[in-house]
């Protein structure tokens, strides 16, 4: 990509952190970040090569669906991908994130987004101890810092490597040890390689459901019907 559209990105980043509240050090909570922007976000099983897509409505109303197949650094990824698409593209248009060759403009803009976002620069030079500033990054701080930004191995090695802390030699080097067992023998939980989330809902989709069921607006079937939608079931 053109240095000059990087640029445009990396300013993109600065002001959706300021205008979320986000510093430029802090990493973040996607799930709270959904919710405080009401983004309804669903969670299903979903095929290998299909990661989410988004929607937005003409009344501004957002919408968002994850693949729950893929492992959660992956799945964070891709909201980060979304939100890209949601808040900075003026027109965005329904698509499959997923396809990793052949990307178009706005799907790389979406990548490059999606990494400055969850990753940004001033984070990274924190995590990282000042004699490896100096030398080579760690292992050990690769693994700690997929953590902190809850991101897969590879989205943290091409930052790294992107923000020049690395070299691609030493990023492909990385790449060949295994994610889940090096983080297991660093002490670390591994259910961030894992798939999850499955059929979790984030929104406010059931509470305008309960309001309008509670106003006697609809009946409890269809409030019954909007909640199986959803795959929530009322009591």
């Amino acid at each position: 990509m053109k240095v000059a559209l990087l640029n445009l990105i990396d300013r993109q980043v600065s002001e959706f952190r300021q205008r979320v509240g986000l510093s430029d050090t802090q990493a973040v909570n996607l799930k709270s970040l959904l919710l405080k922007l009401n983004v309804l976000t669903i969670y299903r099983p979903l095929s290998k090569n299909f990661s989410g897509m988004s929607l937005k409505s003409p009344g501004g109303e957002r919408f968002m669906l994850i693949n729950s197949n893929q492992p959660r650094g992956r799945q964070h990824f891709t909201i980060a991908h979304e939100l890209y698409h949601l808040y900075i593209e003026e027109n965005p248009m329904p698509h499959n994130c997923g396809a990793e060759k052949g990307k178009n403009e706005s799907e790389q803009c979406a990548d490059a987004f999606a990494l400055r976002f969850l990753m940004p620069y001033n984070a990274i030079l924190q995590m990282i101890p000042a004699e490896e500033l100096k030398g080579t990054v760690s292992l050990a701080t690769v693994i700690r810092m997929e953590h902190y930004f809850s991101v897969s191995r590879q989205a943290i090695l091409n930052r790294l490597c992107d923000t020049k802390f690395i070299s691609r030699p030493e990023r492909d080097a990385m790449l060949l040890y295994p994610a889940m067992k090096t983080a297991q023998e660093y002490g670390y939980d591994t259910s961030l390689y894992l798939p999850g989330n499955e059929n979790l809902v984030i929104g406010n989709f059931g509470e305008k459901a309960r309001k309008l069921y509670d106003e006697e607006k609809i009946s409890e079937g269809h409030y019954r019907e909007l909640l199986n939608k959803i795959g929530v079931y009322g009591e």
